[in-house]
C-alpha cells in the first residue's frame, strides 16, 4: 500500500514540473509590442527660466454712469466688435431734459437782470459824473450790476455742469474692442457706479506670468520671451513691458508682463500659456534633455520612462524632471545621452515586455 502512494506522489510530482515548464514557454513565447521610440540628444544651448501665466488684454474696462435712469436701448451684444465713440447703450434723461429747461429759463431771467443792472449802473454813473447822484448810489448800481453778472455766470456754469450729465445718459466706447460681457438689458435701472458693459482691446494682448524668488534675478525688462500657448498650440515671441519689484501681496511671486507681438484671431483673453523666457547670462549655458511630456509614465508620486536596452526589452525606468514647456519637460536625470524611449506603443507595456520597432 505504501508502494502505491509513493509512485502515485511520484507521478504528481511530474505532472507539477512538466506543467510548469510549458508555461514558462508560453510566457517567453509572448509576442512582441509594436511601439514608437526616440532617441536622447542632448542639446547644448542657453538655459532658461520657464513659467505659467494667463493672456489678458492690454485694455479693458468695466463701462458705467453716474446716473439714475432706465435703459432705453442696449445696442450692442456679447462678442460684437466695436469702434472708439461709437454708443452702446442709451438711458432715459427725461429728468435732464427738464433740468436743462429750468436752467434756460434761469439763464434769460439772469441776462435780463443783468441788462437792467447796467442801463442803471450807466444812468447813475452819469449822474454821479454831473453831481446829481452820491457816490453811495453810484456804488450800489456798481454792486447790483457786478452781481447780475455773477448771476448770469452761475446760470452758464449750471447749463454746463447739465449738458455734462448728458454724456452719461448715452454710454460711448472709451477705444475700439470686442464686447466680452453685457450686465443690464432694456427696461433695468441703471444706477450710478453700476457696471452695464465689459470692453476689451482684441488686438493688443498681454501674459501676466508668476516668477519664484529663486528665477527673477535672471530676468530683465531686456530679457526675450516665447510665449506658447497650449488650447491653439501656437508659439508666439514677446517682450517684457512690466517687471514688479515686490511680491509682498502675490505670495512670494513676482508678477511679469510680457506684450505678445501676435494679431492672431484665435487668441482669447484667459487663455493659459506657458512662457520661456532667455537667460541672460552665459553661466547658464547647460546640457539638456529634453523629452516629450506624453511618454511619461506616472506612477504615485514616480514619474518614469520606458527606455529600450540593447535586447529590444522595454525597462521602466525613473526619471528626475525639472521645467515643462511647449509639452516638453526637461530630465535632470535618470537618462543618458543617445539611450532609446519609448514614445508610443500599440497594446500593453509592462516592466520587461519585448518590443518592436
Amino acid at each position: 500500500m505504501k508502494t502505491y502512494q509513493y509512485i502515485l506522489l511520484t507521478f504528481a510530482a511530474f505532472l507539477t514540473v512538466g506543467c510548469g515548464t510549458t508555461e514558462q514557454k508560453e510566457i517567453t513565447k509572448l509576442p512582441s509590442v509594436p511601439v514608437k521610440v526616440a532617441q536622447v540628444n542632448a542639446s547644448e544651448s542657453a538655459g532658461y527660466i520657464a513659467a505659467s501665466g494667463k493672456i489678458e488684454a492690454g485694455q479693458n474696462a468695466n463701462l458705467s454712469t453716474r446716473m439714475m435712469g432706465n435703459v432705453t436701448k442696449v445696442h450692442v451684444k456679447v462678442g460684437d466688435k466695436v469702434s472708439k465713440g461709437q454708443t452702446l447703450i442709451n438711458i432715459s434723461n427725461a429728468d435732464l431734459i427738464a433740468q436743462k429747461a429750468q436752467v434756460d429759463a434761469s439763464i434769460i431771467q439772469a441776462k435780463s437782470g443783468l441788462k437792467n443792472a447796467e442801463t442803471d449802473f450807466q444812468r447813475f454813473k452819469s449822474l454821479f459824473e454831473k453831481g446829481s447822484a452820491s457816490q453811495k448810489e453810484l456804488d450800489d448800481m456798481t454792486t447790483r450790476f457786478e452781481v447780475a453778472k455773477a448771476n448770469v455766470e452761475a446760470a452758464e456754469q449750471m447749463k454746463k455742469g447739465v449738458e455734462a450729465q448728458f454724456a452719461y445718459s448715452d454710454i460711448k466706447a472709451p477705444f475700439s474692442g470686442v464686447v466680452v460681457n453685457s450686465f443690464i438689458k432694456e427696461g433695468m435701472m441703471a444706477n450710478p457706479g453700476m457696471p452695464l458693459i465689459a470692453l476689451e482691446d482684441a488686438k493688443n494682448y498681454q501674459v501676466v506670468a508668476s516668477i519664484s524668488e529663486s528665477d527673477i534675478s535672471g530676468i530683465t525688462e531686456d530679457t526675450k520671451a516665447m510665449v506658447y500657448v497650449k488650447s491653439i498650440e501656437k508659439e508666439f515671441e514677446g517682450n517684457i513691458i512690466e517687471l514688479s519689484p515686490s511680491a509682498q501681496n502675490t505670495g512670494g511671486q513676482y508678477l511679469v508682463k510680457v506684450a505678445i507681438k501676435a494679431t492672431d484671431e484665435a487668441l482669447r483673453s484667459g487663455m493659459f500659456v506657458n512662457v520661456k523666457f532667455a537667460a541672460n547670462s552665459t553661466e547658464t549655458e547647460t546640457s539638456q534633455i529634453m523629452i516629450p511630456t506624453s511618454a511619461l509614465i506616472q506612477k504615485g508620486q514616480l514619474t518614469g520612462v520606458y527606455v529600450v536596452t540593447d535586447d529590444k526589452i522595454a525597462i521602466l525606468r525613473w526619471l528626475r524632471l525639472g521645467r515643462t514647456y511647449n509639452e516638453k519637460v526637461e530630465v535632470i536625470s535618470g537618462l543618458g545621452e543617445n539611450e532609446h524611449f519609448i514614445l508610443s506603443h500599440e497594446g500593453k507595456l509592462y516592466n520587461g515586455a519585448k518590443v518592436t520597432f
